[in-house]
């Protein structure tokens, strides 16, 4: 009775222990597999890039529509923000990893101790100065409502000047900020008398002839900058290989946009949301081309938000521009 008994006791210790080795053994096979998916995962990172849908940030778009399946190390993803200020958060807090922004309000953040680098221009030109019907001349809208987006705009600078080359003063104005999407109904509705504006929404008042083109930005200020490609400094220290290769492609989107063909419009339609006739005015302003931030024009932004109390000591060239990956595109 006992050796049956022991013999019964060795059969289910011996059973026990084999489950043990099987269940051992299945946990080691899932685990090398579970090593191996993470290890493929983690050489691809997945890029956040914040944008307001405006057309100075269409190549991001473009290289987002065309050029992922050219992306070997890094996954792009596009956050859309409906203010500057959402957007500014986002990427001083590292929510995301860069962003299509107002040059000013990027140059701002870095003045504040946010590391920031700009890598590349969003666009050249494409801003104009929008007026009512009844407003002929610069001293016409003495005394009257203009609206601009941000103090720390390209936007502003550009009624800055404006205002100085006409003999007026920045006061003889009343500078109202609202959001982009309704500055053309504001004009519209006679609440104010004219805008600057990143694009299409200046293009829309035109084009539905509520309004009409004072100014392109070209006629007050050549080389003027506006928006840019920024990425955190953390950012590129972190992945140096990923960032040149979003980069590139970046620039490579750039030189697509300037054809504005059939295809590239259709990409623009999809971002923006905007009538033909307005999508055609909008890109009819605006060019893609040479998107490298060049000094003289940077300085020239940096002695303007000086002389407008914007900033006090704006980033030097050196310390917020890298050219570094635009100058390995080829």
């Amino acid at each position: 009775m006992n050796v049956i008994r022991k013999t019964k006791i060795a059969v289910i210790f011996t059973l026990i222990l084999l489950m043990i080795l099987n269940l051992t053994g299945c946990n080691s096979k899932d685990g090398a597999v579970g090593a191996l998916n993470s290890k493929s995962q983690a050489g691809v990172k997945t890029i956040k890039i914040a944008y307001l849908p405006i057309t100075h940030a269409l190549p991001l778009y473009v290289e987002n529509e065309l050029s992922k399946e050219n992306f070997k190390n890094f996954k792009l993803e596009l956050v859309k923000f409906g203010s500057w200020t959402e957007l500014v958060d986002a990427l001083n807090s590292g929510n995301v990893d860069g962003a299509s922004i107002l040059i000013e309000l990027a140059m701002k953040a870095k003045e504040q101790g946010i590391d920031l680098k700009a890598v590349a221009l969003g666009h050249r030109d494409g801003n104009v100065v929008v007026v009512s019907k009844n407003i002929n001349k610069v001293e016409d809208l003495k005394g009257k409502n203009f609206a601009i987006p941000s103090k720390l705009s390209t936007h502003n600078v550009l009624l800055h000047i404006m205002l100085q080359k006409s003999g007026l003063k920045y006061s003889d104005v009343n500078v109202v900020e609202l959001p982009p999407p309704e500055m053309a109904a504001a004009l519209a509705e006679g609440r104010i008398s004219g805008y600057c504006v990143a694009e299409p929404f200046g293009a829309k008042s035109v084009a539905l002839d509520k309004g009409k083109t004072l100014f392109e930005s070209q006629d007050l200020w050549e080389g003027s900058v506006c928006c840019g490609l920024v990425l955190r400094n953390d950012f590129i220290k972190d992945n140096g290989v990923i960032a040149e290769e979003f980069i590139k492609e970046y620039i490579k989107a750039g030189e697509k946009a300037e054809s504005k063909d059939e295809v590239i419009r259709d990409i623009a339609e999809k971002y923006l949301k905007a009538e033909e006739q307005v999508l055609d005015l909008s890109l009819k302003w605006i060019s893609y081309e040479n998107l490298k931030l060049e000094e003289k024009d940077y300085n020239e932004l940096s002695k303007y938000m000086v002389e407008m109390g914007l900033s006090e000591n704006p980033p030097l060239y050196s310390e917020f521009v890298d050219n570094t990956f635009i100058g390995k595109v080829k």
